[in-house]
């Protein structure tokens, strides 16, 4: 079953072209489910070249990487991904080709 997602109040800040030859194409911060900000998710194209977010990590003082935030499974985090995509205007056969 195909977790409902409430996204809202997407915003998107373009990365700079060096960035870009790289992936990066910039971030996303939004609203979910009317409750929770979330910041500083990346959007990334893969070397595939499809179009994916990236959730939110930091390191610990043995360079271990943990999510800050991040989808509770791959269902979630599809849906959510769909969401923010589509709020972004990335068509859905970029995103999964």
């Amino acid at each position: 079953m195909t977790p409902v997602v409430l996204v809202s109040n997407i915003r998107f800040v373009a990365a700079s072209t060096a960035d870009e030859r790289h992936g990066l194409l910039g971030w996303a911060s939004f609203v979910l489910a009317e409750t929770l900000v979330v910041e500083s998710v990346a959007l990334r194209r893969t070397l595939d070249g499809r179009t994916v977010i990236s959730f939110p990590t930091r390191r610990d003082r043995h360079g271990r990487q943990h999510a800050i935030v991040r989808p509770v499974d791959d269902a979630a985090r599809c849906a959510l991904e769909r969401e923010v995509l589509a709020a972004l205007g990335v068509k859905a056969e970029e995103a999964a080709s």
